[in-house]
């Protein structure tokens, strides 16, 4: 499975961001995509993530009530909302591919694109 996120960009404060990560290969039912991301000096972090089959989503603390994950299937497609963003927001945006569900650990994924950075000005 090969991924591939698009999206990010400079937005203000209050502002909103939709990244999408199109993945090639198939994606398993049981399988979970996920977001990531990281800023400079600090460590990868779950943001969400959605179980392929069943349309669950799961969110972090942090952004809960702001960020929705959706999927398009037909297009093997995720996108991720980001409503209201803070600078606190402001990091690289990884997209993953878990084939046995959605886990807030980045250590179980087995499938990453490369990062879209998102900055978000105060």
């Amino acid at each position: 499975v090969q991924l591939q996120a698009s999206g990010g960009g400079l937005v203000q404060a209050g502002g909103s961001l939709r990244l999408s990560c199109v993945a090639s290969g198939r994606i398993f039912s049981s399988s979970g995509m996920a977001w990531f991301r990281q800023a400079p000096g600090k460590e990868r972090e779950f943001v969400g993530g959605i179980r392929w089959g069943s349309g669950n989503t799961y969110y972090s603390d942090h952004v809960k009530g702001r960020f929705t994950i959706a999927t398009a299937k037909a297009d093997n497609t995720m996108y991720l909302q980001m409503n209201n963003l803070r600078p606190e927001d402001t990091a690289a945006y990884y997209c993953a591919v878990d084939r046995h569900g959605v886990d807030r650990s980045a250590s179980q994924y087995e499938y990453w694109g490369p990062g879209t950075q998102v900055t978000v000005s105060s």
